[in-house]
């Protein structure tokens, strides 16, 4: 299962050598998710595949799971839902990270389509995606203090009367009536071999991931079996992992990246995966203690989203982490300041991963073998191909780019999604094979990809992609709005955050932005998208042909915001004149922030650079001249 790593890839050229010395289907022999299950509980079947921390403290007796028992339980879970929903059942789930999450969603893509769903939206969006998925099954965890996933649960199922629901829940909880224990039924089903005899695979689909916003009909993406399995096999040869990896993986698992590249990735070289805790890495213990664990369980290889990094570089390092060879972080936009961070207080590289859930959820990384490149994407993965295309000005793709010139990222190869549930979602996304990504990037002479900026709208909140006019139409349904925009305004710690424009119907003055925002809010599906900022104003930018030209409003944004931060971070200076804010959009991050001061004091500037330090932006300082 690991003699790829006999071919070291620090280059383009020797990613084209090893697609060139054997073919995918003969380095992957797993043609379904299951398969990785038995080859790895055949290969390494007293290795540890699971490990589930709920405190991080060092006297925890975690729960842990062999490759052995793992086949066991997924083979089980499989047959549960076969049982309860007939042959291909589709099986959506409302959990947290657990144990059971992880036999839930594998189970599920074995037997027949999972939906992972994101327990932090309101019971009608979730309805909406279940009604759309098909789903006859919800497991769902049970009454428990602190969470409201199961109240969620029950409202679900009042909206979709014929859902069964399954209920996870320790063993000394009861069961809600009408529900099924979740360990109560599995028990009762085999673990040796499937009820419904051969496995799904192939190009079969395997689950149903939510993508974007829940805007009209809910948008939902296919994975197959083989999608799933090729974007593993990819970041499993560009992280270098073997069955000696111990892997972090703190991000929820409704999101596609912990799935695949946090859990089947790891599973199918017969690595260890160490779950941080239900809450994962939002759970404030865990990024106290990090460093510890690193040490107790010889950690090798990091995974976080960029704010959870940050969170967790602000924690001096109080243990013994030489075990630790790389750190790998996606779903948004590293900062370089936290990139550089990772570097000086691990002495390890740190590897970009650019996915979208329509790419199996990897797309491109730099190999923990290669010279690292802060802001670098790195290279696509074995045996696919990406081509930046020119954007022509009627909006149409031309020819490739070239070096350094920026173009539209295309992708083509086994990683790419047959398409959405609703096939009009295709057009535009899914053209001749290639999955059109909306993102603007480049590549340099070596190859290397780097992402510049994005053609789509998506506001992307510490790896949370939002769906702007899923705030835009909330704002619309109060009577006194009549135009409303949504973009991102750079934060430090999420990298942006939703903020609304709106303009008001005249003789609505007293409408303003707290009313606006009691208005909005329960109708906003997802909390992240909640706007942090409501600006009322007279007229939205618009272009030539009638549309809001938001990329004046993302840089007036980035203006209200960094205006108020350098008043207050300049306050002791007393200055007599305000230094002067210039925003543009542009440069390789999208937006290009200048400062003017009128001194050339070095402490004034070292203040300045400071105050702009770690958002995701490129910044200058000017002194202008006396004149």
């Amino acid at each position: 299962m690991a003699a790829y790593r006999s071919t070291p890839i620090r280059t383009l050229q020797d990613l084209q050598r090893f697609e060139a010395e054997a073919p995918l289907e003969q380095r992957l022999r797993a043609t379904s998710v299951h398969d990785v299950f038995v080859d790895a509980a055949a290969a390494y079947p007293e290795h540890i595949a699971l490990t589930m921390l709920m405190t991080g403290e060092a006297g925890e007796s975690p729960r842990c799971m062999s490759y052995r028992s793992l086949l066991d339980g997924v083979t089980r879970a499989a047959n549960l839902f076969t049982v309860l929903g007939g042959r291909d059942p589709v099986v959506a789930f409302l959990l947290p990270n657990l144990l059971e999450t992880q036999l839930t969603l594998w189970g599920a893509e074995i037997a027949g389509q999972a939906v992972p769903l994101n327990f932090m939206m309101r019971p009608e969006a979730l309805a909406q995606l279940v009604r759309a998925s098909g789903a006859r099954i919800l497991v769902a965890l049970g009454p428990h203090a602190g969470s409201d996933i199961w109240s969620k649960a029950l409202a679900v199922q009042a909206l979709l009367p014929w859902l069964v629901l399954v209920q996870v829940s320790p063993p000394d909880v009861p069961v809600v009536d009408g529900a099924r224990g979740f360990w109560t039924v599995l028990m009762e089903q085999p673990g040796r071999q499937l009820l419904q005899g051969r496995p799904n695979g192939g190009d079969t689909v395997a689950a149903w991931f939510h993508t974007g916003g829940t805007t009209g009909e809910p948008k939902l993406v296919a994975q197959t079996h083989r999608n799933q399995l090729a974007a593993a096999f990819g970041g499993a040869v560009l992280t270098g992992l073997g069955p000696e990896d111990v892997t972090t993986n703190g991000a929820p698992l409704f999101h596609v990246g912990a799935c695949i590249a946090g859990s089947l990735a790891p599973f199918l070289v017969g690595a260890r995966v160490l779950m941080m805790s239900p809450e994962g890495l939002r759970n404030r213990a865990m990024i106290r203690q990090f460093w510890r664990i690193v040490e107790r369980y010889r950690v090798t290889v990091m995974g976080a989203v960029p704010t959870a990094l940050a969170a967790v570089l602000d924690v001096p390092v109080d243990a013994d982490i030489s075990s630790l060879r790389c750190g790998v972080v996606g779903a948004a936009s590293t900062p370089v300041a936290v990139a550089e961070r990772f570097g000086q207080v691990t002495g390890k590289p740190l590897l970009d991963v650019l996915g979208m859930t329509e790419s199996g959820g990897l797309t491109a990384m730099l190999s923990a073998q290669a010279e690292p490149v802060i802001g670098c994407a790195g290279w696509r993965l074995p045996y696919t191909e990406v081509c930046v295309r020119r954007v022509e000005a009627d909006g149409r793709l031309g020819p490739p780019c070239e070096p350094r010139e920026i173009g539209m990222l295309t992708v083509r190869g086994p990683t790419i999604s047959p398409g959405y549930r609703d096939p009009s979602r295709n057009e535009g996304v899914f053209v001749d094979g290639w999955l059109h990504t909306g993102d603007l990037a480049c590549t340099d002479r070596l190859g290397r990809l780097y992402i510049t900026g994005r053609l789509k709208d998506l506001i992307i909140r510490s790896g949370h992609n939002i769906d702007p006019a899923m705030i835009e139409n909330a704002f619309l349904a109060h009577p006194a709005v009549v135009q409303a925009a949504a973009v991102g305004q750079p934060d430090r710690y999420a990298g942006e955050v939703p903020v609304c424009y709106v303009c008001l119907r005249p003789g609505t003055e007293d409408v303003d932005a707290e009313v606006l925002r009691a208005f909005v809010e329960p109708l906003i599906a997802e909390r992240p998208a909640w706007p942090r900022h409501i600006y009322i104003v007279d007229a939205l930018p618009l272009t030539e042909v009638g549309k809001v030209y938001k990329p004046e409003l993302r840089c007036d944004a980035a203006r209200r915001v960094l205006s108020e931060l350098l008043a207050d971070s300049l306050r002791d200076w007393q200055l007599t004149e305000q230094p002067g804010l210039q925003v543009s959009a542009g440069g390789a991050q999208g937006m290009e922030v200048t400062v003017l001061l009128r001194h050339d004091d070095p402490p004034l500037v070292q203040a300045v650079a400071a105050a702009l330090e770690g958002f995701l932006f490129e910044y200058r300082i000017a002194v202008l001249s006396p004149d």
